[in-house]
């Protein structure tokens, strides 16, 4: 067994899983400083944790190109900075500050990163998915070999937006990755009431797009899956569903009337011993790639950015009332706004 893990790590060079490694901590104690302000009230926002995982955002992440595309959802803070967004324009973003990545408009669900192909995150379960079609049309068009990551959850391949996604970019073979993030649950519903297909991967067979189900907890396993789907839409040969099994240890929403619809105990402890950053330290310590020393030196390096992302938000300014004109749609014969 530690043969075949140890050749596992091998296929990817050292210094990437590193990197990786250190992508997943950063998400991990950033959403873990934002649920500690909230809950001492130093924040007042809806967020919806990404903790427990990052293994998926990263392992996808990190097989796209700068000029690539991702879209997302309302749990999208994880995505946006495995796809290179910095801890303080997220940071910012979230308190409302005109240094936000968004100017403070978008809050924690309606990220967007123009600058580093994030070009959403979508509150209404499932709209990301026409999105990334429609990119991934713009991308066909344009005859460019980019791709798109469509990052969405188990309830979402029961909308009507995703048959219809996902069926467009089939019979045109759009250069999607369509990632669904399987955590077992719809807000506190299991997934066991909302379907009946065993592996949500069967939904996409159904449209002729290649599909597998994978560990999402396993930082090697997501990777290795979109590395391979991400070559055949580079070479035009249309989409693939990847569905990833994994869970959200502390619920849907950091909102007291959530937190109380939290998961049977027995079931977190289960998943808790499946940590992603746990799983991928083990192993990275087996192979020789990693000491306790590093890591922990490594850990404070995060925590430290983390914080002073935090004080760098607090001390940015609010955005002036006329800031919320700038940067909207507005009528072709709306001449004062126009000049916005």
């Amino acid at each position: 067994m530690y043969e075949e893990e140890v050749g596992a790590l091998y296929s990817i060079p050292k210094e990437k899983l590193i990197s990786m490694y250190k992508k997943m901590l950063e998400i991990r104690f950033f959403e873990e400083e934002v649920v500690d302000l909230l809950h001492r009230g130093e924040l007042r926002c809806p967020f919806a944790p990404y903790i427990g995982e990052e293994a998926i955002a990263v392992g996808t992440c990190f097989n796209l190109r700068e000029d690539d595309y991702i879209t997302t959802t309302h749990r999208g803070h994880g995505h946006v900075i495995a796809k290179g967004a910095t801890l303080k324009e997220v940071m910012a973003e979230i308190f409302g500050k005109r240094t936000g990545c968004c100017k403070g408009k978008a809050g924690s669900f309606h990220l967007c990163v123009f600058h580093k192909g994030m070009i959403g995150a979508y509150g209404v379960v499932g709209d990301c998915i026409p999105v990334a079609t429609g990119v991934g049309l713009s991308i066909k068009l344009r005859k460019t070999d980019q791709v798109v990551a469509c990052f969405f959850g188990d309830g979402a391949t029961n909308t009507g937006a995703f048959h219809e996604g996902i069926n467009m970019a089939a019979i045109w073979k759009l250069p999607v990755i369509f990632i669904c993030e399987n955590n077992l649950y719809a807000i506190s519903t299991p997934i066991t009431k909302t379907t009946r297909v065993k592996n949500l991967a069967d939904k996409a067979l159904a449209y002729g797009i290649p599909a597998k189900t994978a560990d999402g907890n396993d930082v090697i396993d997501v990777y290795k899956s979109v590395n391979e789907a991400v070559a055949r839409a580079r070479k035009g040969e249309g989409p693939t569903f990847l569905e990833f099994k994994t869970y959200l240890p502390r619920g849907h929403c950091e909102d007291p009337r959530f937190l109380k619809l939290i998961h049977p105990k027995e079931e977190i402890e289960k998943w808790k011993r499946k940590d992603p950053i746990e799983m991928l330290k083990r192993r990275l310590l087996k192979a020789g790639f990693l000491t306790e020393y590093e890591d922990s030196r490594l850990r404070s390096d995060i925590l430290a950015k983390v914080k002073d992302a935090v004080n760098f938000a607090i001390e940015s300014p609010y955005p002036d009332r006329d800031e919320a004109w700038k940067g909207v749609f507005v009528e072709a014969g709306d001449n004062e706004t126009n000049k916005l």
